[in-house]
């Protein structure tokens, strides 16, 4: 039997939450325990229901979500937050991670984003937004190529595809998450169900030995394996 992940679920905006708890609850490994509206609440709550991921707006009137996710990270570095936000601004994601934040959704999200990054966060991993990791795979290279001692034309262009390691379809599905693609979107663009989609990611993860799709990205970057576009 899967056990249960148990969530608290921290969002001034009532509306926005009841609507996040609604996607949750459809989740049937997924338990919302408990709701606040703002992040002056958070330690109290993690301190009563012991939750396995908080999900966290960055907004909030008295003590915002990143404030509160250091204080819970203090109080108990087990402690697994998700920020929600509509900043895609890296010094917004930069600063969120380096508090103790595992995660960074945009609240653009879709419903299947919002599931996965909750179930990585919950095993232990990290899970930014596919548009972040994009952004942030652009800022990688650009900041790599500032620190080549030859002129940005002289780089080699060829992509070496890691096919000693990744069948031609994961190496596929490896470049999509580079390009930001939810699992959705890889889905509608190769012409395969999401849930194909979830076992490459899976087996991608595995093949690379990394936690995340985000590091899988990183290292793909590192070795040429993908283009940023």
């Amino acid at each position: 039997m899967t056990e249960t992940i148990k969530i608290v679920l921290i969002d001034d905006h009532q509306l926005f939450r009841e609507g996040v708890k609604r996607i949750l609850d459809f989740e049937p490994t997924f338990e919302v325990v408990a709701e606040a509206d703002d992040g002056s609440e958070a330690l109290m709550i993690v301190e009563e229901y012991n939750p396995d991921v908080v999900i966290m707006d960055i907004n909030m009137p008295n003590v915002n979500g990143v404030e509160a996710t250091k204080h819970l990270v203090d109080a108990n570095n087990e402690t697994k937050v998700i920020i929600l936000s509509i900043h895609d601004d890296e010094n917004y994601v930069t600063h969120a991670l380096k508090t103790g934040a595992q995660g960074y959704l945009l609240k653009e999200m879709d419903a299947d984003t919002l599931i996965e990054a909750v179930k990585v966060v919950a095993d232990g991993g990290s899970y930014l937004h596919p548009k972040i990791t994009h952004n942030l795979v652009k800022e990688f290279r650009r900041l790599a190529l500032q620190g080549q001692p030859r002129n940005i034309n002289q780089l080699p262009t060829e992509i070496r595809r890691p096919l000693h390691i990744l069948t031609r379809r994961e190496c596929e599905v490896l470049q999509m998450l580079a390009d930001g693609k939810s699992n959705r979107s890889i889905g509608e663009s190769l012409f395969i169900s999401e849930k194909t989609v979830k076992n490459h990611v899976s087996n991608i993860l595995q093949k690379m030995n990394v936690n995340d799709r985000t590091q899988a990205v990183v290292v793909a970057i590192k070795n040429g394996w993908v283009e940023v576009r």
